[in-house]
């Protein structure tokens, strides 16, 4: 497979995205329901978390890696897949 740099922007939402379900997840289990949380306090408290918590970045890098190998193969099942294109063979002229 080719190499293809990871866009940092796609990595800086894949880790604020985990660090979002993170604080979803320790709202939950102190019996808040998520539902009732503005999201702007959950991304607040997620900016925060993901300060604390810079690993994220790693996985978030991972992650990224992970879904550009498979759209990578993806592709080449498609390519695989498809019919070539084939040109007709020209005919010889008519005397």
């Amino acid at each position: 497979m080719a190499f293809q740099p990871l866009s940092r922007h796609v990595i800086n939402v894949i880790a604020r995205m985990a660090a979002q379900r993170a604080i979803q997840e320790q709202l939950r289990d102190q019996g808040v329901r998520v539902s009732l949380v503005p999201m702007r306090q959950i991304r607040e408290q997620a900016d925060i978390y993901l300060s604390l918590h810079p690993e994220l970045f790693d996985f978030a890098r991972e992650r990224a890696q992970r879904m550009a190998d498979e759209d990578e193969l993806r592709k080449a099942r498609r390519r695989k897949l498809r019919d070539p294109l084939v040109t007709p063979d020209a005919s010889p002229p008519v005397t």
